[in-house]
């Protein structure tokens, strides 16, 4: 036995210790989105708040502080071997927590989960004053937690993109946002003023939701979600919780004239799940047992939504089995005229039913007025106005109402400002992944066309999944595809997919 081995033992039994009582709380969270009754909210914010507290002092406890620093003194191995990854990440969230003050950490949560529950009664009765002091309070407190992690003197909203996509900056986003969205805009101009047009309303004809649930259900199980190690319900927002080994929560939600929202949402899920249940249960709770990144999270449910369940090969071998499920909406519906409907390209209002085109540009509007927000030159009572002008700006078109505009996202009510750009990081990602992958497994679309979804499952594992957090994001993007980070694989993917699809060439 090393020498370390004993204090590395404690190290490891203490992290998991803690994860276990935050997938507590996640339990809670997921209840609070789907079962709990309305009158629950405020005991709800109290039990979260605690566990919230209890979990900082065990995340920033002194001895945890000296193995720590007993760890990395010693020669642990490689960089990337298990136990080297496990006290460098470890460290780093340590360093992280001891940074908040207690009292500010219990606060957010508490207030979080009451802000979340006020922000759903208020996009349903499309009242955004009802909200605001709510949201006034999340503003106040993330700019707090950003001023007690922020590093150097870059922008305060650094410190809390960090906590999503670690390592990531503003200005790398900023950069990368410049590039992508000067190919996205003349692209969504072309498309605009293309005379060849799916028709969009076949998706909007009557897709009973039972038969919608059963079939999503069906899809997500083939393309590889372990219904024996999770389960699906419906909450205002689609989500998913990887409570841990054996226990992965999705939700969605249905629209009986609309079937791309609880279709797409389920498959988007599924890719998150697919992610959570294939960490390794024997690194479970440590973080070789936990994921990369948001941004590397969202690569995995936006390239099942995208890149499998939007392609042509995918409807190949599953339309005739949708034709089955809603014969009275698709039975005079060609392969051809379904796929152009659940691939048709307009600037709309809502993020989560946006097309692949013009999602990106929901994501760079929400980014721009993060940064605004905790640098103080946005307030709470200004975003209605600031987020109907940059939208008009980005989309040429107003939301009728808040609820469709500002209020559409449950991220801000739950304190997740920061979160968002980790979705367009998530599309790059997935492009370069992709690419990755028919290059090393050969012609993905020839699987999909027969309904073949595993190697690409089984690659994803290997590559992405198994590897825990052995490399940060951005290395680890290196490590599988051989090349840097670049959104280059995703334009040239969106180009060509719907430069064939609107006669473009």
């Amino acid at each position: 036995m090393s020498s370390y081995q004993p204090k590395y033992d404690e190290l490891i039994s203490d992290i998991k210790r803690i994860t276990l009582l935050g997938s507590c709380a996640s339990v809670l969270n997921w209840d609070r989105e789907t079962y709990m009754p309305s009158g629950g909210a405020e005991l709800r914010a109290e039990q979260v708040s605690l566990i919230a507290g209890l979990e900082h002092q065990w995340a920033t406890s002194p001895r945890l502080g000296e193995l720590l620093d007993e760890l990395s003194q010693v020669d642990l191995g490689a960089d990337d071997c298990v136990e080297s990854v496990n006290v460098r990440e470890i460290k780093r969230s340590y360093e992280r927590a001891t940074k908040l003050p207690q009292q500010l950490v219990e606060e957010l949560s508490r207030v979080s989960a009451l802000s979340q529950h006020a922000w759903s009664n208020a996009k349903e009765a499309n009242d955004f004053a009802a909200f605001e002091p709510w949201l006034k309070q999340i503003i106040a407190l993330k700019r707090e937690q950003a001023a007690c992690l922020q590093q150097g003197d870059g922008p305060l909203y650094d410190a809390l993109l960090d906590l999503y996509e670690p390592g990531m900056t503003t200005a790398q986003i900023q950069s990368t946002f410049s590039v992508l969205r000067d190919e996205l805009v003349p692209l969504v101009a072309k498309i605009a003023e293309a005379s060849k047009k799916p028709d969009q309303s076949i998706v909007s004809r009557l897709f009973p939701v039972d038969a919608q649930a059963e079939f999503s259900k069906q899809m997500a199980g083939e393309i590889g979600f372990d219904f024996h190690r999770g389960r699906i319900d419906v909450s205002a927002h689609p989500f998913c919780s990887g409570f841990g080994p054996g226990d992965c929560r999705l939700t969605t939600r249905y629209d009986d004239h609309f079937f791309n929202m609880a279709f797409f949402g389920t498959l988007h899920e599924a890719g998150h799940g697919m992610y959570e249940q294939g960490l390794l249960p024997e690194h479970a709770g440590t973080p070789m047992g936990s994921a990369v990144s948001l941004g590397i999270h969202e690569s995995q449910s936006r390239m099942w939504e995208n890149l499998v369940g939007r392609s042509r090969s995918f409807w190949q071998h599953s339309f005739s089995e949708a034709q089955k499920w809603f014969p009275e909406s698709l039975k005079d519906v060609s392969l051809d005229a379904f796929y152009g409907a659940i691939n048709y390209v307009e600037p709309s209002m809502i993020r989560v039913e946006a097309d692949e085109v013009t999602y990106n540009l929901h994501i760079m509007l929400r980014f721009e007025l993060e940064q605004k927000m905790i640098a103080g030159e946005l307030e709470a009572e200004q975003i209605p106005e600031a987020w109907n002008e940059t939208f008009k700006e980005f989309f040429g078109i107003v939301p009728a109402s808040d609820a469709e505009g500002c209020m559409q996202d449950v991220h801000w009510s739950a304190g997740y400002i920061g979160y968002f750009p980790t979705y367009a990081l998530g599309n790059i990602y997935a492009s370069q992944f992709f690419e990755a992958a028919e290059k090393q497994l050969g012609n993905l679309d020839e699987m999909f066309a027969r309904g073949d979804f595993q190697p690409l499952k089984e690659w994803l594992n290997h590559n992405i999944h198994h590897r825990g957090q052995q490399y940060p994001a951005s290395k680890l993007v290196e490590a599988v595809t051989g090349n840097k980070f670049s959104a280059d694989a995703l334009t040239t993917h969106l180009k060509t997919k719907f430069g064939s699809l609107y006669d473009l060439n």
